[in-house]
């Protein structure tokens, strides 16, 4: 039998092949074929997205069970959205093929003692907006960037992931090699600055690896991409002061899977090499792929690339490439949420609700901010039915440019500090989506001032405070 399912994959393919060569009667009946190709493509998503990520770790596993004792490498990845963990895998991986001892772990579980214990260590750090430490990198910020310590044992190297877009280009890349220099960390080479997973940076990555004894990389696996036509675009918010805001729906061509807190990837038209990237407002059960698009315009007039696209120019004939990207930083849990976002934020909120629906998990707290009640309340009919059909607990509901109480959700938050903590007395997780450095940071900011840096590091820890932000 075969252990990896790729050529299970590979055989009804050609099966299929085969049939069709041999004018199967069976086979022209259009419900079966149709059907073995959804299954087909079914497979390999689910061959990409899943099995094969947990399968290089496995195979990691069985390679380190195989090597003698002796000093590891530590390699450590600060990483919101996978790519750096994803990266960090395929660096170990490679270090074990050439006989190299590693160890892997995010940074929040790198502390002082395991630096000072440590001899030589490879950190990939990806930035999280305006130079923000990645969630699962917050702790060791706060902990040990702070501290000052002797490193000068310490032979490293930094692979920094980030955005050009952003004013502080792999911000909490510099941060961290800067830091380790301070130190007295010896470098194994000059740091490598990646915008978007650049081919150029990434091939001098693989050479310093093999300069460290790594074997050569496998053929990088990537998630298949299909196509998806438009087939709604409501406005949400006609007469708004705010930027136009979009409800779309996308049909995808064959099934897609995904989970509450994925996300869509989306190739401009023209521009195979420039992608966009959305959170999905739906489950894979309401038939398609929904999104909440805020339209960008600049101050020339012109349309945001990607947002101008989808919510004024994209019909139902164009063909529009996707692909699913998983973030499982943002998946789900079995605990009570609380949900706090703003704007197109509800996007994710959206999908994790509509996930609980069907789980029957009804113990949910949404905390919502827009501009206006008279324009911005989005989905505003279906936010109204889980509230009264007790889906919804609580719902609260703030407009900033509205006379009132209050004019963000942090000021609800602030006001709610004891149902918050009753909360999160019940186990609850909070989650939070929409823009990083409004609401993200008044959020984080008030968490911190109610519950302490040390309740609120250690629902981080303890996956328990999981944010989608932009």
């Amino acid at each position: 039998m075969f252990r990896h399912p790729f050529p299970w994959l590979c055989a009804a393919a050609l099966l299929l092949t085969i049939t069709a060569l041999g004018d199967s009667p069976w086979l022209r009946n259009p419900a079966v074929s149709a059907t073995l190709v959804v299954l087909l493509y079914l497979a390999a998503c689910s061959y990409w997205l899943l099995w094969q990520p947990r399968q290089a770790q496995r195979r990691l596993q069985q390679l380190l069970g195989r090597q003698a004792g002796g000093p590891a490498t530590l390699i450590a990845y600060a990483s919101q959205t996978g790519t750096a963990e994803q990266l960090a895998w395929q660096a170990a991986t490679q270090l074990a093929e050439g006989g190299i001892a590693v160890e892997v772990l995010p940074l929040n579980e790198v502390d002082a003692a395991r630096l000072q214990a440590c001899a030589r260590a490879l950190f990939i750090a990806s930035t999280y907006g305006e130079g923000d430490p990645p969630d699962n990198a917050a702790l060791f910020a706060r902990r040990v960037l702070a501290s000052t310590q002797d490193l000068g044992h310490l032979h490293c190297g930094v692979l920094a992931l980030g955005d050009r877009s952003y004013t502080h280009f792999c911000g909490f890349g510099h941060q961290l090699d800067d830091w380790l220099q301070q130190q007295g960390a010896v470098p194994l080479f000059d740091r490598l600055n990646a915008d978007d997973s650049d081919r150029d940076t990434l091939a001098a990555w693989q050479a310093h690896l093999r300069h460290l004894g790594a074997a050569e990389a496998r053929q990088a696996d990537a998630v298949p991409w299909t196509t998806a036509h438009l087939t709604e675009r409501r406005p949400l918010n006609p007469g708004s002061p705010a930027a136009p805001a979009f409800h779309l729906r996308l049909k995808p061509a064959v099934p897609l899977h995904w989970q509450a807190g994925d996300i869509l990837e989306i190739a401009l038209p023209g521009q195979p090499a420039l992608t966009r990237e959305y959170s999905i407002a739906s489950v894979p059960g309401d038939g398609g792929i929904d999104l909440l698009v805020r339209q960008v315009q600049h101050p020339d007039g012109r349309l945001g690339a990607g947002s101008g696209w989808l919510t004024a120019q994209a019909s139902e004939q164009d063909a529009l490439p996707v692909r699913i990207r998983r973030n499982p930083a943002f998946h789900g849990s079995d605990t009570p949420l609380v949900l706090i976002g703003a704007g197109t934020g509800l996007a994710g909120l959206r999908a994790h609700l509509r996930e609980r629906a069907q789980q029957g998990r009804h113990d949910n707290w949404l905390l919502f901010g827009e501009r206006t009640h008279a324009f911005d309340r989005f989905h505003q009919a279906e936010l109204d039915s889980w509230l009264a059909h007790g889906h919804l607990q609580r719902l609260d509901q703030v407009f900033s440019r509205d006379a009132g109480e209050y004019r963000y959700v942090q000021d609800v938050l602030a006001a709610s500090a004891g149902t918050l903590r009753d909360w999160l007395a019940r186990g609850a997780t909070i989650l939070v989506c929409g823009s990083l450095t409004g609401m993200g940071h008044g959020v984080d900011h008030t968490l911190r001032t109610l519950l302490g840096d040390d309740a609120v590091d250690t629902l981080i820890s303890a996956g328990r405070y999981r944010r989608d932000l932009y």
